[in-house]
């Protein structure tokens, strides 16, 4: 039977754990429950036939299946202009970042504080200069492309950030120069070279703006129509509702489509910052 060794590095670490430790480690875990019972008891009102009897009612599926009879189209519209979004922040952001990898001055710290500017101010506020500059335009307003406008001027400062901190991280210039002495076009050097080096960047970046497009609320609410219902949206609906159950089924929903984006963007940061 195998025993632990106590090596120098383990009881070096037990000595360093004084009470001031275990008063942090007890206060962790008393944060990390008043955050997350509510969650597991919302999960659970959302599988119970009677919130007001609780668990002793039963459990149920009824109400998962009737949030996705009754919002399933906001459920794909929300994947929809998830993966339109994140196509457009790659399309945009990714060469942005590049340009002001390689531009150093005011001007280029400008204009990468200008694009933090959605993310600076309310999303009730940029949803409301959309409306007042383009609600006028056509069909526009009542297109599901007008929340899609504003889900990525909300999204792309954090592709462009993401892609920005690993270009500046690598000797780009270095490895550029190299290819073009080997006579490499500026698009050789660009996909061949910069996206390769930045692939953790765009990596983490897109994961980010999937889950930010799919649970982004406050400018959704002021952007959509009835026709153009995102899943957050829904799911204020829901819990105004009279039926809690409904609202708390929806949750559920919701958790399964975002928890395992949120855990592939854990993943995805912790390649990225490994050696």
């Amino acid at each position: 039977m195998m025993q632990s060794q106590n090596t120098p590095a383990s009881n070096a670490a037990r000595a360093r754990r004084t009470p001031l430790f275990w008063v942090l480690l007890a206060f962790t875990v008393c944060v990390a429950a008043f955050l997350i019972v509510p969650v597991i008891l919302s999960v659970l009102t959302g599988l119970t036939n009677n919130q007001f009897v609780g668990l002793s009612s039963g459990l149920t599926f009824k109400w998962v299946a009737k949030v996705w009879t009754d919002y399933q189209s906001s459920l794909w519209l929300s994947m929809g202009i998830a993966i339109a979004c994140l196509a457009c922040t790659l399309v945009l952001g990714v060469p942005a970042a590049y340009v002001l990898s390689r531009t150093q001055g005011r001007l280029a710290r400008t204009i990468e504080e200008l694009l933090m500017l959605p993310v600076a101010l309310p999303g009730l506020a940029t949803g409301l200069a959309l409306i007042v500059t383009y609600g006028a335009v056509g069909e526009f307003r009542t297109h599901w492309t007008f929340v899609l406008v504003g889900h990525v001027l909300f999204t792309l400062p954090f592709m462009v950030r993401s892609v920005l901190a690993v270009l500046l991280s690598v000797d780009m210039h270095t490895l550029e120069e190299g290819a073009r002495s080997l006579g490499a076009s500026f698009y050789q050097r660009f996909f061949g070279v910069v996206l390769p080096n930045c692939r953790s960047g765009i990596l983490a970046g897109a994961l980010m703006v999937l889950t930010l497009s799919i649970g982004e609320f406050n400018m959704t609410l002021l952007l959509h129509t009835p026709l153009t219902q995102t899943l957050p949206v829904g799911l204020a609906d829901a819990y105004a509702s009279l039926r809690i159950e409904v609202g708390s089924a929806y949750t559920i929903v919701f958790f399964m489509m975002i928890v395992p984006l949120l855990i592939a963007l854990q993943l995805a940061g912790a390649k990225k910052v490994s050696p």
